[in-house]
Parts: C-alpha cells; sequence; structure tokens
C-alpha cells in the first residue's frame, strides 16, 4: 500500500513538471547571406541607375491642324484653337470638344444640344475644319489645356 501511494505521488508530481525541450543549434552564416543582400542591391541600383529610353513622339505629323494653321482638326485641337473663328468659341467650340471623336466633319452636326445658330457657324467655317484621327497625346487637353490666368 504504501508503494502505491508512493507511485501515485511521484506520478502526479511529474505531471506538474516541465516537458524536457529539444534545443535546436542553429549555426548562422552571415558570410553568405551578407554576399547575397550586397550582390541584390548592387543590381537592383545599378538596374534603377541605368535610364530607360524615352519612347516619346517628337514630331506629330499633324501639328499644324491643332491651331497653327488656317486648318483646325476637330479631334485633336484644343478649345482655345476656335478663338479665330468669329462666333466658334465659346459655345460652339465648347460642344465640338466635348463631343466626338468625329469619323467626318459632318458628324460634327449630330451633336446633342447643338443650336440652329451654331450650326450655323460651323457650316460657315466648314472647309477650314478636318477629322484627322484622335491622338491620346492631344485628345487629353482638348477642354482644358492647362494655360491658366
Amino acid at each position: 500500500m504504501k508503494l502505491a501511494i508512493i507511485a501515485a505521488l511521484v506520478a502526479s508530481a511529474a505531471a506538474f513538471a516541465p516537458n524536457a525541450q529539444n534545443v535546436a543549434q542553429t549555426a548562422l552564416n552571415a558570410e553568405s547571406d551578407r554576399r547575397a543582400f550586397l550582390g541584390a542591391a548592387g543590381l537592383a541600383i545599378t538596374a534603377a541607375a541605368i535610364p530607360a529610353a524615352a519612347n516619346a513622339k517628337v514630331d506629330y505629323e499633324n501639328v499644324a491642324y491643332l491651331g497653327g494653321s488656317s486648318i483646325i482638326d476637330l479631334n485633336n485641337a484644343n478649345v482655345r484653337a476656335y478663338l479665330r473663328l468669329p462666333g466658334m468659341y465659346p459655345s460652339a467650340a465648347g460642344k465640338i470638344v466635348s463631343h466626338g471623336p468625329y469619323k467626318s466633319v459632318a458628324d460634327v452636326y449630330s451633336i446633342p444640344g447643338l443650336s440652329a445658330a451654331e450650326k450655323e457657324v460651323i457650316k460657315k467655317y466648314e472647309s477650314r475644319f478636318t477629322a484627322k484621327e484622335p491622338t491620346p497625346e492631344y485628345v487629353i487637353d482638348r477642354i482644358n489645356n492647362g494655360l491658366y490666368r
């Protein structure tokens, strides 16, 4: 009986004892990690330092139609290009640049809300309009060309 009591006490005491933990040994090799890091950092700095070629369009073949000649491109010209045409700016010109793109000059007459007077003015200058292919570099600034006064 004494033996059973001692065995029960030892078993219950062992239940509260912490388990032996396995100690893992980690050997750090800082030399190789440092080399890998410095190599990757050097490659990243070199790649960032080499400038990429700019693929900007330097010469736009239809630049004369943006307001620098007597003919105005309906799809790419800025609203201020119509200042030289009396009666066009701001009402008819604003409607032209707000709508579009146009496949032909005749498409301008289908703008919703275009008054008869505005149609007359557009008809008067119809020979001075052309409808070139819309170019994103110029379409984005048709209404507001960034000139602030």
